[in-house]
């Protein structure tokens, strides 16, 4: 049986580009092709495909949202992305709210392929860029025992929601504070854990925890 995969990308063009490269392919089919993350959560859980291939800058809500929420709706759903965005803590929110694989733009025919059928396969296929990107955060210095254990549990809970991918507005939305507020928790959590950005917060934090 084929491959089913639906793609979640805004740009028309790029949509038909993938989904002539998939149609080529014996052990591939295009079951579905959305514009926006709106769509794609309305329709794709009412017939899940096995594989998604998603964009992070979509209008509306971003591929980061709509991957934590299809995760949720369609589990069994294998998500990729595709973007143009390769800083770390893009990354890491994707793979946190659930990818299984990233890949950047532009992107070969034989390597998409290669990407689909190995993340069919049980593998995590990453642009080697993006690949090295990880392993490096991994090898971030380890903080002293004392680290992270200052942080407040108000602290601590902004720092869940860094984690999640959320934005500060919708971090102040959340826990019912001003923006200059979550500003403030943001400033005092990088000084105490001795970081200088969220993935770095992140990293260290939950790698201390574990």
């Amino acid at each position: 049986m084929p491959i089913t995969i639906a793609i979640v990308e805004d740009d028309p063009r790029i949509r038909s580009t993938l989904a002539t490269i998939l149609s080529r392919e014996e052990d591939c089919r295009c079951v579905g092709q959305y514009g926006s993350a709106e769509e794609a959560l309305r329709e794709i859980p009412k017939d899940p495909p096995e594989v998604v291939i998603m964009d992070i800058n979509l209008p509306g809500i971003n591929g980061v949202e709509c991957v934590r929420r299809l995760s949720k709706l369609s589990p069994r759903c294998h998500i990729l992305m595709l973007t143009v965005f390769n800083d770390t803590e893009t990354i890491f929110n994707a793979l946190r709210a659930g990818a299984v694989g990233y890949l950047t733009k532009p992107v070969r025919a034989a390597e998409l392929l290669s990407a689909v059928r190995d993340v069919i396969g049980g593998g995590a296929p990453m642009t080697s860029s993006i690949a090295r990107l990880v392993v490096q955060s991994f090898q971030t210095p380890q903080p002293a025992e004392t680290e992270g254990e200052g942080l407040s549990p108000r602290e601590r809970e902004v720092l869940d929601y860094l984690a999640k991918g959320y934005l500060y507005k919708e971090i102040a939305e959340m826990m019912q504070v001003s923006y200059s507020t979550v500003r403030t928790h943001i400033e005092r959590i990088y000084g105490k854990l001795h970081v200088q950005s969220r993935s770095q917060a992140v990293a260290r934090y939950f790698g201390h925890e574990g």
